[in-house]
């Protein structure tokens, strides 16, 4: 995206004409303008941001790493700057992938509001309410009238991320109602704020789970969420745009979980991942794996007389066990999909549970009309039955491992999305031939004899 515009905007810096580079951006929103300064030279890029007049604002928009390394380009002044412009929150996650060194190079450049709130954001632990909050809100007196509310808002305006929602406080800073930027304009300008604010606020704990904040701020269909702490004074918001990122990064290490990659947090740009580090994400499952499919080398050479005396059966050992892994692949992504959202919950299971058999059973059935004619053509009609049975019964078996792994994993306190597409498939690979082989060793062994 924007390479061509990225060349012209390197080829000016190149030739020293920088108000050509900055000519170039100057219709471009913040966003368009950091996805062309991140595929720049971080050289480039400094150098133009220096030149730029939304700077802070276009710094804000980059992805946090490429930001990491303009830090080192700036000069202490200038990076003060653009830090002390920028949102605390942004300002936060930017203060805390930088060194110590770093850190202590940039505090005393900052005031001293701004370090103390940094400090104290950057406290938080990461994946809670309180690392993603900014501090950057409007706060009101419940004694005020609309007038001076008023007033107060446009004070408070040019640092507040968000005006449309105010929130009342008291002496102790306790969080006791929120009024909106719709009421406030509507209301006479001598009603006092206690008669207009509401003070059934939905609010969020400080170490509440991020994605829990993400999940209620859609719920409620919010533009930001106070968070406070557990005596009920206010610490931050969240912001419906830092939820929508929360949510994106949920969904992608749910997705790297699903096929079998540990997540981690921030997501790695494959892009520019270094190699072992991309090893070490995927290795850890395929070893388990490995094992893992060795029940299916166990179930095979515990039926291997079988399988010299019905040696039609290989040719269809690959099409069973891939269809039970499959059913269970399917069943597996609804149900760790259903969990993050919130669709089920643990004491669905049996209810579930029986759905799934009977979507199994048809789906089941459904496949095992179709390879029965090949069992026929391939072997005879002992062979079309043997395939029948193994097909109902694997992708039953199947659909039902697939579907409670995720509930299982979820009692045990541990992330639903491990019951990732490898682990289901090679759990049911070994189940598949132990089924397919089992109902073939009761049936073919008594036609033979």
């Amino acid at each position: 995206m924007n390479a061509p515009l990225s060349s012209l905007v390197i080829d000016a810096i190149t030739q020293f004409d920088i108000a050509r580079a900055v000519k170039l951006l100057a219709d471009l929103k913040k966003a368009d303008i950091a996805d062309v300064l991140e595929q720049m030279p971080p050289q480039a890029s400094c150098q133009l941001l220096e030149h730029l007049p939304r700077r802070a604002k276009v710094f804000a928009k980059i992805d946090p790493d490429y930001q990491a390394k303009l830090v080192h380009e700036f000069s202490r002044a200038s990076l003060a700057e653009i830090v002390s412009e920028m949102p605390s929150d942004k300002r936060t996650d930017l203060f805390k992938r930088l060194n110590p060194q770093e850190q202590e190079a940039l505090l005393p450049a900052l005031a001293q509001a701004q370090r103390e709130d940094l400090r104290r954001l950057s406290t938080y632990q990461e994946e809670t309410a309180g690392a993603i909050m900014t501090s950057q809100y409007v706060t009101l007196k419940q004694d005020m009238t609309v007038a001076e509310a008023m007033d107060t808002i446009r004070r408070q305006a040019p640092d507040a991320e968000t005006i449309y929602e105010s929130y009342i406080i008291d002496e102790n800073r306790h969080l006791i109602g929120v009024v909106s930027l719709h009421e406030l304009v509507l209301a006479p300008l001598h009603q006092q704020i206690q008669d207009l604010m509401s003070t059934d606020v939905i609010s969020a704990y400080v170490d509440d789970d991020q994605d829990d904040v993400a999940k209620k701020i859609a719920h409620y269909d919010l533009l930001a969420l106070p968070v406070i702490d557990h005596e009920g004074a206010l610490l931050g918001i969240v912001t419906y745009d830092d939820a929508m990122d929360v949510a994106s990064e949920e969904a992608s290490e749910d997705f790297l979980k699903v096929g079998g990659v540990e997540a981690s947090a921030p997501i790695l740009n494959i892009k520019e991942a270094p190699l072992f580090l991309l090893y070490r994400k995927r290795v850890f499952w395929l070893v388990i794996l490995v094992f893992g499919s060795l029940l299916s080398g166990l179930g095979i050479s515990h039926f291997e007389s079988v399988i010299e005396a019905n040696i039609v059966l290989v040719f269809f050992l690959p099409l069973l066990v891939g269809s039970g892994g499959n059913a269970g692949s399917q069943s597996s992504t609804l149900m760790v999909r259903a969990l993050a959202t919130g669709d089920v919950v643990m004491k669905d299971w049996f209810k579930l549970l029986s759905r799934e058999c009977l979507v199994a059973l048809g789906l089941g059935i459904t496949m095992a009309i179709a390879v029965a004619i090949l069992g026929y053509i391939r072997g005879d009609a002992m062979v079309a039955l043997v395939l029948i049975l193994s097909m109902i019964g694997i992708v039953l078996i199947g659909s039902i491992i697939g579907m409670s792994l995720p509930f299982i994993l979820d009692k045990l306190g541990l992330d639903p999305a491990s019951a990732s597409a490898p682990l289901v498939t090679s759990i049911c690979d070994a189940t598949g031939v132990i089924i397919y082989l089992f109902i073939a060793a009761q049936l073919l062994s008594n036609v033979n004899v």
